[in-house]
C-alpha cells in the first residue's frame, strides 16, 4: 500500500506533466474542480483542473467538485507513473471517475 504522502508526491508530479504538455497541446477549455479519494488510507485531496494544468493541489475532499477520481493508493500511483492504463483501470472496476459525459470527453485529451 502506497502512503498518503507517496499519493501527494504522484498529484504533483502529474500536475508538472500536465503543466509541461499544456503548451504543446494547446489551451483544453476545461475549469473544474478535481477531488481524489483514496479509500484504502481514508484520505483525499481536491484541486482544479484548468487550462490543461491540474493546480492548487491541497489535502482534503471536495464533495462539491465537479470531478471526482476514486482510486487505491497503489492504484493511484500506478496510473500516474503510467504502469496502469487508465482506459483498463475503468474497465476493471479499479478506478472509478465521476463527472459529466462532456468533462469525461475533455479529460480523454490530457491522457
Amino acid at each position: 500500500m502506497a502512503s498518503v504522502d507517496e499519493c501527494r508526491q504522484a498529484l504533483q508530479g502529474l500536475a508538472a506533466r500536465l503543466d509541461a504538455n499544456a503548451e504543446t497541446r494547446g489551451k483544453l477549455d476545461l475549469d473544474r474542480t478535481l477531488a481524489c479519494r483514496v479509500p484504502d488510507l481514508g484520505t483525499a485531496f481536491h484541486g482544479r483542473l484548468t487550462g490543461g494544468r491540474l493546480i492548487d493541489i491541497a489535502d482534503g475532499d471536495d464533495p462539491k467538485a465537479k470531478i471526482a477520481l476514486t482510486a487505491n493508493s497503489d492504484d493511484l500511483v500506478a496510473l500516474v507513473s503510467g504502469r496502469l492504463d487508465v482506459t483498463r483501470a475503468i474497465a476493471a472496476r479499479q478506478v472509478s471517475v465521476k463527472a459529466n459525459p462532456f468533462d469525461l470527453l475533455k479529460l480523454r485529451k490530457l491522457l
